[in-house]
């Protein structure tokens, strides 16, 4: 099968296209055979080494995964061979590949409503998504919010829900975004290249900090006391932030099968939607790395298995 091993930190030569054995699955594992998987900014900051700390090389990259049940390990119970499935894998990576083994409480039955393309590109940014809003921010009805780089993968996916539960919603993007995101429901648009948003917005209950970098820190000022500073990027400023009575969070999402599964259920509904700039094959994956890396994607980038 092809897969994307990195062997050695670094540019986009680093993450080679290589053939190898499929993999079996163990006890308690689940074998999926992949059609689509979806590039994270994770995925090429794990190629350059940021992560070096946490990870061993040699990895195969990909977190986000769509695709059939091909096998299941001994013991695992409640699936069958050929179910649809969606999930993720996290920072073990091994889901830019024809196969990859999975735990069960790392997939769910892929959104009916959803291509492959499409399922694959929801796990990650819309856990993401879940996880600040809902746990670390307990975002309420009529609540304001802030949200930074509203439409990348983790943004789009954030803009959606909160405008779901209800929240009064300001993003931040360049102006070449303000369509999009005005079509997504954001009550508020600041261009951040033209305008700082600290001189604009104020007195809001949350941020979302997709960005970090001194983001964070710029962002206090916009919240009211008691609000809450959710971050994923970088740390949030936890002493600062308590001096201004401020909850700082920082976020990481866990994937399980019951929120995938909810996550599901909204999308069929049709609440929320993942959004596709650009669909791949898998020989062109180098080059969505490389679009992901320039940091300005529309919602999400997709690869497919297929040629």
């Amino acid at each position: 099968m092809k897969a994307v091993y990195v062997r050695q930190w670094g540019g986009s030569d680093a993450a080679v296209i290589e053939e190898v054995e499929p993999p079996k699955p163990g006890p308690g594992e689940i074998l999926v055979r992949v059609k689509a998987t979806s590039i994270n900014p994770v995925d090429w900051k794990i190629r350059e080494g940021f992560l070096q700390d946490y990870i061993a090389l040699p990895i195969l990259l990909g977190s986000d995964v769509a695709g059939d049940i091909e096998a299941l390990g001994e013991g695992v119970e409640g699936w069958e061979v050929g179910t649809p499935v969606y999930g993720m894998k996290g920072l073990r990576g091994g889901a830019y590949a024809d196969y990859t083994t999975v735990l069960p409480n790392e997939i769910a039955r892929k959104p009916q409503t959803l291509s492959y393309a499409e399922a694959a590109a929801t796990p990650h940014a819309g856990l993401t998504a879940w996880f600040a809003l809902f746990l670390a921010a307990d975002l309420r009805e009529n609540q304001r919010i802030l949200i930074h780089a509203a439409a990348g993968g983790v943004g789009h996916f954030t803009v959606q829900l909160a405008k779901m539960k209800g929240a009064y919603v300001i993003g931040t993007a360049t102006t070449r975004h303000e369509a999009f995101l005005r079509q997504l429901g954001v009550d508020e648009f600041v261009d951040y290249a033209a305008t700082p948003f600290e001189d604009v917005v104020k007195d809001v209950d949350v941020v979302f900090d997709t960005v970090g970098f001194g983001t964070a820190e710029r962002s206090l000022p916009t919240l009211k006391p008691g609000g809450t500073l959710a971050c994923i990027v970088t740390p949030p400023p936890f002493e600062a932030a308590a001096e201004r009575q401020i909850n700082a969070k920082f976020v990481s999402e866990q994937p399980t099968t019951r929120l995938l599964t909810e996550l599901a259920q909204i999308i069929d509904a049709g609440r929320i939607r993942p959004y596709l700039q650009q669909t791949f094959r898998f020989d062109q994956i180098h080059d969505a790395l490389q679009l992901s890396q320039g940091l300005h994607v529309q919602g999400k980038l997709a690869v497919t298995m297929d040629a």
